[in-house]
């Protein structure tokens, strides 16, 4: 051995040179023979697998499938064991060696080791397990057989495990001349029974932990195609919830999702291509794969501005991009590539654990608070309908994160030349925000956008009044007459009276008996206005009316009050041009709908009554048109007798 020490530095070179000076000329290192004839010793290549780590993976063990027909394999010395990486692929391994054996010694060999010339020992080791060598082509049919004979002799056996690679299996099978094993992971509940079995061996405490998770909760952590890995999380996470008096009121699927969100983020700190995967996935997840990989290469771009590009670096990223996502960036995201089974074709990609979302919005804006805006304005250029909807609701997430002061983005967003900005924009201001800053934020954004002169501002209100989540029917209606209040008559202002009237139907569809009572007096003293909130009510109310013709009977029978209702909505309806052939054709299909319907209260005879009491000059129209229509017309005989009663009660004067 030569030492050397000085100025803080220590040097140990067992069998070798040493030279700590300035070098002026070439070196040579010569490695000779050590006196008793053998060859210089090399590094340590292979060691024991620890006992507690192979009795945990023993105890927790779920044969996956194949497992009977894996151990007949091995039983010629050799098995090659193929799956994707995080799949259990090692447990499977070293419960194949151990098997059969009360305390098997188990030992690992390096990747690196070259096994066309490496030996087991003679004696004392049950089994072999080597992870990933570095060149699994280098194996050949011979060097096979060699191993065989050597592992018999030794009575051991020996388990190659590699990753799945496409191609990979049937090359190997062609080139050693053997079966190659496919590892498939066990079912995800499987798992879990065990890992929680093996964490908590009270089957009392378990089943009471189990009934004290929120209804789902199973569901959510432990879908179809889940790893192993991650059921195991869910039983490890299980037992400490349990142990700390975990209730029903605590979400564990969150507080997993939580803690695995964090540390996909962190996997992604010095990669932004895999970060800008991470982001699309977080916001597209369960769409079209190509779509994901899109729109990630979208925000890569973004991220990367031009002028901080290398030469060249654009066709490298679309390069890098052509083939994501590889299983290896799945499993670092805890993402995967789930198989439909009534679509095969259908490819999308998809969290396991969805909930991550809420982490990786908090992470980000958190740690990385500097492409907050950068995230903003790839969002802000959405595609599809459903896109803008996701966009939306990654806004929000974002403003939850950030207490709501992200929001103060959103009216550079609203001005970008994007034709879904304003609907993403509007998507994130209707979100039912837990946090109160947040909230209150949201709301001051719309009460001040419902009044400004902005055309995308303008139209964001109506089509956050579209949505049904944060801002209640009563918000929603101040909203919209502020809105209307503030109207003309050019274009822009059509386009918004457009969504105006949108919000105003789906109001209506979706609320409840209260609701819409509240929106029809509403719609009754827009009419006593001029300008847009009365014509608003003329073209809209046919719309509603529409929507449901048996809820319409009950409730303009009810009481005198919601008669009067319905009577002054349809003539004032009728009374206006533009709304005429839609309210004529409507009131048809009302007729026509009580007419097929014998055993429900008839309301349309008395509403004829009352617009006939009324002497409406659009009524009056409505009555001219079906008397001159063809006999097959909904509604005829009805108003026959009303135009009769109308021309009763204003006869014809007489003329010498």
């Amino acid at each position: 051995m030569a030492a050397l020490t000085g100025r803080e530095m220590v040097v140990v070179a067992p069998h070798g040179t040493v030279n700590t000076g300035v070098v002026t000329g070439g070196q040579q290192q010569l490695l000779t023979s050590s006196p008793e004839g053998g060859t210089a010793p090399g590094p340590m290549r292979q060691g024991p697998v620890r006992a507690r780590y192979l009795e945990a993976a023993r105890r927790r063990f779920v044969p996956p499938p194949g497992f009977e027909d894996a151990l007949a394999v091995l039983e010629s010395g050799v098995a090659v064991l193929v799956g994707e990486t995080g799949t259990g692929r090692e447990t499977h391994a070293l419960n194949l060696l151990a098997h059969g054996r009360r305390e098997p010694v188990l030992v690992r060999i390096d990747g690196t080791v070259n096994l066309s010339r490496w030996s087991p020992r003679t004696q004392g080791v049950d089994g072999y397990l080597l992870m990933g060598p570095a060149d699994p082509f280098a194996l050949r049919e011979w060097h096979l057989g060699r191993l065989e004979g050597l592992l018999t002799e030794a009575g051991t056996r020996l388990v190659i495990v590699l990753a799945e690679v496409p191609g990979l299996v049937s090359a190997l099978e062609d080139q050693l001349g053997m079966p190659v094993l496919r590892h498939h992971p066990p079912a995800p509940r499987k798992v879990f029974a065990a890992h929680l079995a093996d964490g908590c061996p009270d089957a009392a405490m378990r089943a009471r932990w189990l009934r004290n998770l929120r209804p789902g909760t199973l569901d959510e952590l432990l879908p179809d195609g889940l790893s192993p890995r991650y059921a195991a999380q869910a039983a490890d996470a299980l037992c400490r919830w349990g142990a700390e008096g975990g209730s029903a009121s605590e979400d564990l699927s969150l507080r997993l999702a939580r803690t695995e969100g964090a540390e996909i983020l962190a996997r992604t700190q010095n990669d932004p291509a895999l970060l800008a995967c991470l982001l699309s996935l977080t916001v597209y997840g369960g769409l079209h794969r190509t779509l994901v990989t899109e729109r990630a290469r979208h925000l890569l771009r973004l991220m990367r501005p031009y002028g901080e590009r290398e030469p060249g670096s654009h066709g490298r990223l679309d390069e890098g991009f052509r083939q994501w996502p590889s299983t290896e960036a799945l499993r670092l995201l805890g993402a995967h590539r789930p198989r439909r089974v009534d679509s095969e074709a259908v490819d999308t990609m998809t969290f396991f654990w969805p909930a991550v979302e809420v982490a990786v919005w908090e992470g980000l804006c958190r740690d990385h608070a500097d492409i907050v805006p950068v995230v903003h304005t790839w969002l802000a250029d959405p595609g599809h309908e459903e896109e803008a909807d996701r966009a939306g609701r990654a806004v929000a997430a974002m403003a939850e994160a950030t207490g709501g002061r992200s929001l103060d983005l959103l009216p550079g967003l609203a001005a970008s030349p994007s034709f879904a900005a304003p609907k993403m924009i509007a998507r994130c201001l209707a979100t039912a925000f837990r946090d109160r800053a947040a909230a209150r934020k949201a709301a001051e954004l719309l009460d001040l956008w419902s009044v400004t002169p902005q055309l995308s501002q303008r139209q964001t209100v109506a089509y956050a009044c579209q949505e049904q989540g944060g801002i209640t029917d009563g918000e929603a209606l101040r909203l919209l007459e502020r809105l209307m209040a503030t109207s003309g008559d050019g274009p822009d202002d059509l386009s918004v009276w457009r969504a105006v009237a949108t919000a105003l139907a789906r109001r209506f569809d979706a609320g409840d008996h209260t609701a819409r009572t509240v929106l029809l007096n509403r719609m009754c003293a827009w009419t006593e206005a001029d300008g847009v909130p009365g014509l608003t009510a003329a073209l809209v109310f046919p719309l509603l009316l529409s929507a449901e013709f048996a809820w319409w009977s009950d409730w303009s029978l009810a009481d005198a009050e919601s008669a009067r209702a319905v009577t002054h909505l349809v003539g004032w309806s009728l009374n206006e041009a533009a709304a005429f052939l839609v309210m004529r054709d409507t009131l048809l299909a009302w007729c026509a709908e009580e007419a097929g319907a014998d055993d429900r209260p008839q309301a349309v005879p008395s509403l004829l009554d009352h617009l006939v009491a009324a002497q409406e000059p659009g009524f009056l129209r409505w009555l001219l048109a079906v008397e001159r229509g063809p006999d097959t017309m909904p509604g005829k005989e009805l108003a026959a007798l009303a135009l009769k009663t109308w021309r009763d009660k204003s006869p014809v004067p007489k003329t010498d």
